[in-house]
Parts: structure tokens; sequence; C-alpha cells
């Protein structure tokens, strides 16, 4: 699998529409609207790295408003959640 997250700049008066869009693409798992240089996130999950390219060519940047983006694919990920996953197995009560 890989996960991708998207800043995106967008147009004042669209980011709710652009983000609604958005969430309707396969592979975009989340959006969120956030303070600061960008405008929104979005966390991408696609299979292999050709999906991931038709999910942000085909579908993301076709949307209209989004005024320009930039894609950091994750190498690794660090989640407390799931290390507290693991680490409780057989802790259940």
């Amino acid at each position: 699998m890989v996960n991708a997250i998207v800043l995106l700049n967008v147009k004042r008066d669209l980011i709710n529409q652009v983000a609604q869009e958005l969430v309707g693409i396969d592979g975009v798992s989340e959006v969120y609207s956030v303070a600061g240089r960008y405008d929104l996130v979005g966390v991408l999950r696609a299979k292999d790295d050709d999906q991931l390219a038709t999910i942000v060519t085909e579908g993301m940047l076709k949307i209209e408003g989004i005024q320009s983006s930039e894609t950091l694919i994750a190498f690794r990920v660090f989640s407390k959640y799931d290390l507290d996953r693991m680490f409780s197995v057989g802790l259940e009560e």
C-alpha cells in the first residue's frame, strides 16, 4: 500500500466545495481544512504507485478551484494508535 499526503492551495470561496469533491474520489480517505500556508490537506491510500498517480492526476487535479498542490509520499508510518494496539495484545479484560 502507498500512502500520500497532498497539500492544496484552493480558491478561498471554493474550499468547502473542493473538500467535498475530494472526499468523493476513490482513494482519498480524508480531507482536512487547515490553517496556515495551505487550505486543505488530503490523505490518500492506494494499492501502488500507478493507482496513486491516477488518483492525483486524473481525479484531484481536475477539480475546479485547486490552484496548486504538493504531494508527499509516505515511506513509513509511525502511529501511537498502531503501537498501542500491537503492545496490548493479550492484555484485554
